[in-house]
């Protein structure tokens, strides 16, 4: 099977697909200045648009990694991601507090799907 790798640099490859699944490197806010609900609608954004470089989409997830910095923050991101899959159905999940590589994140998303 051919490994395709999209956006690589030194250190880090954003998309990797192999035999029909896509994984995505782990997806992070733009603006680190947004409270948990634009720092999450960024986030899902740019999965969106990974996904779609991929050849593939949200209704195709399989998989995600929640990594949030503040658990009192969850239901605000349940929220988003609740709405953003809507008429799809859900991804397997799993939600970690976790201290992010910038501060100022307070969510970070790894997700994988079929293509």
């Amino acid at each position: 099977m051919n490994i395709q790798k999209i956006d690589s640099t030194d250190a880090i490859t954003e998309i990797a697909i192999y035999n029909g699944v896509v994984y995505l490197a782990g997806q992070v806010p733009n603006d680190d200045s947004l409270d948990i609900t634009g720092q999450t609608r960024e986030v899902l954004d740019n999965i969106d648009k990974a996904l779609a470089k991929a050849g593939t989409d949200k209704s195709k997830l399989l998989s995600a990694q929640v990594f949030i910095k503040d658990l009192a923050d969850f239901d605000k991101f349940n929220a988003e991601w609740v709405h953003w899959l809507a008429g799809n159905t859900p991804p397997t999940r799993a939600t970690i507090k976790a201290d992010l590589v910038n501060p100022k994140w307070l969510i970070e998303i790894v997700v994988t799907a079929g293509l």
